[in-house]
């Protein structure tokens, strides 16, 4: 098990191990989007726990792509010092922190301005996939969202994060572009794969005028879709070589617009226990296209299926979220006894509470605690 403890490096990042704490929602965000006293405890918690890497979750860069009132916000440089003590917290146990910049799309609920539709790529008209009501993006807006990437990357780097990371994944803006379901355009920003990229690279671009050459910029990208109307892997590995041509530094490899095809991971409550690394064969096909380290993430439990997955060069680091939730010490516990079982379960319990605008904790071990401590 010694290689998923040995360091590696993303550009000039160098991570102490092979861990990455995948961005995860924690629902703590204070008002306007401030960092909170509980976030920053998680972080420590999680660095003194012996994450190499940890990806802090969905920051909206710009007012139209908040989908949650309790999500963090580097939209204006009023939150670079609450950023800060986030920084701080992970660098003083030895951790490296990157952060997630993010745009919903059509999937943002809480736009700020009176009457203002979520945007997207284009309007589907009797779509199956999704609720509600959006407005078709203009040049404009487009633009505006590549500044707001470009300039939120600036204030991460002032604040001390060690990288960035577009989320490219899960349906959300990025993955809205990059599927031909729901990226009907017509001009140069839809159509061919390479225009339906031309956002991503983009806001690449935007970001590193901000940041420099030197600094990493990640991506999460969802190289396929769940649905057989929606992107195909195919078109998803091809994507995920061109990225990694354009500039980014890392690839996280997941899911694109969901759908059924997704049960059992997740999104979906009990997964099936024997389902686990359920994205590693994309990420092993992706590594094989691509110089720039993967990350491979999907429900990965056991050291065994870890240390394999790094040493056959299907990924270069393995992404956790769940376990970490129950016990943000896993990882030096492991250091210790490889044989431990992490004590999730996949209820997803938690994720269904941060649906219902709970703060993200294990509720079955807030459960038993709570008989314990009635007997």
């Amino acid at each position: 098990m010694k290689i998923l403890f040995e360091p590696a490096r993303i550009k000039q990042m160098v991570i102490p191990n092979r861990f990455v704490r995948s961005a995860t929602y924690d629902g703590m965000a204070g008002p306007d989007g401030h960092v909170s006293d509980p976030q920053v405890r998680l972080i420590s918690d999680l660095a003194a726990g012996g994450i190499g890497l940890i990806i802090h979750a969905i920051t909206y860069v710009h007012s139209s792509g908040q989908v949650s009132g309790f999500m963090n916000s580097l939209a204006e440089d009023a939150c670079i010092n609450g950023m800060r003590d986030l920084t701080a917290a992970a660098h003083r146990r030895g951790a490296k922190i990157a952060i997630q910049l993010f745009h919903g799309g059509r999937e943002a609920r809480f736009v700020k301005t009176k009457n203002q539709l979520p945007m997207a790529p284009s309007v589907i008209e009797s779509d199956p996939y999704y609720r509600g009501s959006c407005r078709e993006m203009n040049e404009d807006d487009i633009l505006s969202v590549i500044a707001a990437f470009g300039d939120a990357a600036g204030r991460a780097k002032d604040a001390g994060f060690d990288a960035v990371q577009i989320h490219g994944a899960h349906g959300y803006l990025f993955s809205q572009f990059l599927s031909p379901f729901t990226n009907r355009r017509s001009d140069a920003w839809g159509g061919t794969l390479e225009n339906r990229l031309r956002l991503h690279r983009e806001v690449c671009l935007a970001m590193r005028r901000q940041v420099g050459e030197d600094y990493p910029i990640l991506i999460k990208l969802g190289v396929e879709d769940g649905f057989p109307e929606g992107l195909e892997f195919s078109e998803g590995l091809l994507a995920a070589r061109i990225l990694a041509e354009s500039g980014f530094d890392s690839l996280e490899i997941s899911s694109g617009v969901r759908g059924k095809k997704y049960e059992g991971t997740e999104y979906r409550t009990k997964i099936n226990q024997t389902r686990e690394g359920y994205f590693r064969d994309w990420a092993g096909r992706v590594r094989q296209q691509v110089d720039k380290p993967v990350m491979a993430v999907g429900g990965f439990r056991t050291m065994k299926m870890m240390e394999t997955l790094v040493r056959q060069n299907d990924a270069d680091f393995v992404s956790l979220c769940r376990p970490l939730i129950a016990e943000p010490d896993l990882i030096r516990r492991w250091g210790n006894d490889p044989d431990i079982r992490p004590v999730c379960v996949s209820c997803n319990l938690c994720l269904e509470l941060l649906h219902k605008g709970g703060a993200l904790h294990c509720v079955m071990l807030r459960k038993r605690a709570k008989k314990t401590s009635a007997r």
